[in-house]
């Protein structure tokens, strides 16, 4: 054997025992943090797993909730919508939340629909959740409170750039012809028409109020006020069946036949008299 060979045996050799003393100093470490990764991915799938699950059953209380207001069972809807705020998971409780105020206002609880609502809109850090209640409890207010009431809930929210604008600004509006200030509420219902973003549905509605007020002298015609009126007289025609699904066409004089060549022509006294 040359020394050549011999040399490199014993650095084989050498290199072997410093891996072996380096994994039997590391090899728990490793072992360890495998362990660890194995671990954490278990737990990430089981929590997965388990919010998966009791999403599932949140989301079926929540439509069995929906069956029941449907079939008018609203105290048992109550129940139910009471369990799923206590115990349901993801956003279901909140979304039960809302639910529970449109029930309680759907059972003629005003007061407690609105103050449902406005414990949402005090404690929600979710801008346009916290909007979607003020303009909910602002619309209750129209008829169960004051201008002042449903002031402090929508006034912020009828500005431009906010998405729910266009409701505030409705049930603002109204509030202002119940308490007669017909001014604001013209101002208020043509922020609505003139919005290019407003939808077809909402324009002709708000057209109904500016007709109305226009028809009660409270306003002066403009060219809103004339939109809106057209809008009215549309939705009066579909509401009352006035409009006919297919009007019958009018009878068309039969144009007269040209007279052939060979035929003689007609004498004043043939021609009949025009009626």
């Amino acid at each position: 054997m040359s020394e050549d060979n011999i040399f490199r045996e014993v650095d084989e050799e050498l290199r072997s025992d410093r891996m072996r003393a380096l994994w039997r100093r590391f090899a728990p470490v490793v072992i360890g943090a495998a362990v660890g990764v194995v671990a954490i991915v278990a737990l990430n799938e089981g929590w997965t797993w388990y919010h998966a699950n009791n999403a599932s059953q949140s989301s079926d209380e929540l439509y069995a909730s929906f069956a029941l207001i449907d079939g008018g069972d609203l105290a048992g809807a109550q129940t139910q919508l009471d369990t799923l705020i206590a115990d349901g998971s993801g956003s279901y409780p909140l979304l039960a939340q809302f639910r529970k105020a449109g029930v309680l206002a759907k059972e003629g609880n005003v007061a407690g629909a609105v103050a449902a609502y406005d414990t949402l809109s005090n404690t929600l850090s979710n801008t346009r959740l916290r909007e979607l209640a003020l303009v909910l409890g602002g619309t209750l207010m129209v008829d169960a409170g004051t201008l002042a009431d449903v002031e402090s809930r929508v006034g912020s929210i009828a500005a431009e750039g906010s998405p729910l604008r266009n409701a505030a600004r409705e049930a603002l509006g109204l509030a202002q012809y119940k308490a007669g200030d017909f001014a604001a509420a013209k101002a208020s219902f043509e922020a609505v028409i003139n919005d290019p973003m407003v939808q077809s549905s909402t324009r002709n509605r708000i057209g109904y109020y500016l007709a109305q007020l226009l028809s009660e002298g409270a306003i002066v015609a403009g060219p809103a006020a004339t939109e809106a009126d057209a809008a009215a007289t549309a939705i009066d025609e579909i509401v009352s069946d006035e409009a006919p699904a297919a009007e019958t066409p009018a009878v068309v004089a039969p144009a007269p036949e040209t007279p052939a060549a060979d035929a003689p022509a007609a004498t004043p006294e043939a021609a009949p008299a025009a009626q």
